[in-house]
C-alpha cells in the first residue's frame, strides 16, 4: 500500500499542517511520497524541505502556473492523474484541501473519510461528529481511500532526517473550470492560529472592532499569541473570517488558549476544546466556557484584560 500525501505549502514554507498530516500517513503502515504542486517561487524548495521529512521516500513536484493560486480543479485532476500508483490520499482538512479532497473523492467514484483523528487500521478511522461530542468509527471499503487529517489531534513528524528523492510529476490536463482573478491577502506577523502555540481569542462581548484593538491585540502582542474570534464576533464585523475559530472556523490546539467574553457555544468548543490549557474571561459566571476552562476569572473583561496585559508587561 502506497499513500500519496499533498503537501500544504506558501511558495518555499512547507505548513506545519503537512508535518502532522504526515504522522497520520505513515500510520497507514504505508510507503508515504509527498505531492508539492505550486507554480513559480519556492516550490521546488518546498519539494526540497518536503523530502527531509521523516518517513518520506518520495517527492513529487508540479511546477506549473496552472497550480499557482491553489485553484481546486486543477490542483485535484493533478491527484487523480496519479491516483492508478495509489491506494490512498492524505491532506490536512484546512480551508484549501477541504476545497480539493471532495472533488478528487467524486472523480474516482469514492467516499471521503473527512478530519480523522485517530488511525486504527488502513481501512478504520475516527473522526468526530455532532461538533464533537461523539466520535464515529468509519470503515471503507473503497480500493483507494481519500483522508482528510484535523491536525490537531496530531503530532507533527520531524522536518529532518529524511532523504527522500525528488522527481517531477507531469502537468494535468486543465479542466478549465475556474480562472485566477485576484487576491486580497491579510499579512500578520503574528503566528498562524492553526500552528500558533498561545491563542487569545475574542467573543460577542468584545462589543466592537475597535475592541479587539484596544484589548485583545495588545494582549496577544505580549504573550506572542495569535488572534482568534468566535463565529459571533466575526459576523459581526468585529474580526476577520480568517481569526474564526469553531465548527465553520479553524480548529486549533495550541498549548494556551484564553477565550475573552465567549460564552463557549458548542460550535466555539469545537474549535479548541482539545487546547492544552484553557482559560476563560467572562462575568457571566453560568457561561459554557467555564465547563471546559481549566482557569477560569469571573469579571468585566474591559478592566481585567488591561490589568492583565499591564502585569505582562512587567515581567
Amino acid at each position: 500500500m502506497t499513500t500519496l500525501l499533498i503537501a500544504e505549502h506558501e511558495h518555499d514554507i512547507l505548513k506545519d499542517s503537512t508535518n502532522k498530516a504526515l504522522t497520520a500517513a505513515t500510520a497507514l503502515g504505508a510507503e508515504v511520497h509527498v505531492l508539492v504542486a505550486g507554480g513559480g517561487e519556492g516550490t521546488k524548495a518546498a519539494a526540497d524541505k518536503a523530502a527531509k521529512l521523516a518517513g518520506v521516500t518520495k517527492v513529487l513536484v508540479a511546477d506549473d502556473a496552472l497550480y499557482a493560486h491553489d485553484l481546486a480543479e486543477p490542483l485535484a485532476a493533478l491527484i487523480v492523474s496519479l491516483a492508478p500508483g495509489y491506494d490512498a490520499f492524505v491532506a490536512p482538512a484546512t480551508s484549501r484541501f477541504k476545497n480539493v479532497m471532495p472533488r478528487v473523492a467524486a472523480l474516482l467514484d469514492v467516499m471521503q473519510v473527512s478530519e480523522i483523528t485517530k488511525v486504527i487500521s488502513p481501512d478504520t478511522f475516527e473522526r468526530p461528529i455532532y461538533a464533537g461530542n461523539a466520535i464515529q468509527t468509519v470503515k471503507s471499503r473503497d480500493a483507494k481511500k481519500v483522508i482528510t487529517v484535523r491536525t490537531s489531534t496530531f503530532a507533527a513528524a520531524a522536518g529532518e532526517g529524511g532523504s527522500a528523492t525528488v522527481e517531477a510529476a507531469a502537468t494535468a490536463a486543465d479542466p478549465a473550470l475556474s480562472a485566477f482573478v485576484g487576491e486580497e491577502v491579510a499579512k500578520s506577523d503574528r503566528p498562524e492560529l492553526t500552528s500558533a502555540k498561545i491563542i487569545v481569542s475574542g467573543g460577542r462581548a468584545m462589543a466592537s472592532r475597535e475592541n479587539f484593538a484596544k484589548y485583545i491585540e495588545p494582549l496577544a502582542d505580549k504573550l506572542g499569541a495569535g488572534v482568534g474570534a468566535s463565529r459571533a464576533a466575526v459576523d459581526a464585523g468585529y474580526a476577520p473570517n480568517d481569526w474564526q475559530v469553531g465548527q465553520t472556523g479553524k480548529v486549533v490546539a495550541p498549548e494556551l488558549y484564553i477565550a475573552i467574553g465567549i460564552s463557549g457555544a458548542i460550535q466555539h468548543l469545537a474549535g479548541m476544546k482539545d487546547s492544552k490549557v484553557i482559560v476563560a474571561i467572562n462575568k457571566d459566571e453560568d457561561a459554557p466556557i467555564f465547563q471546559v476552562a481549566d482557569y477560569g476569572l469571573v469579571a468585566d473583561l474591559y478592566q481585567a484584560v488591561p490589568e492583565l496585559t499591564e502585569a505582562l508587561g512587567k515581567l
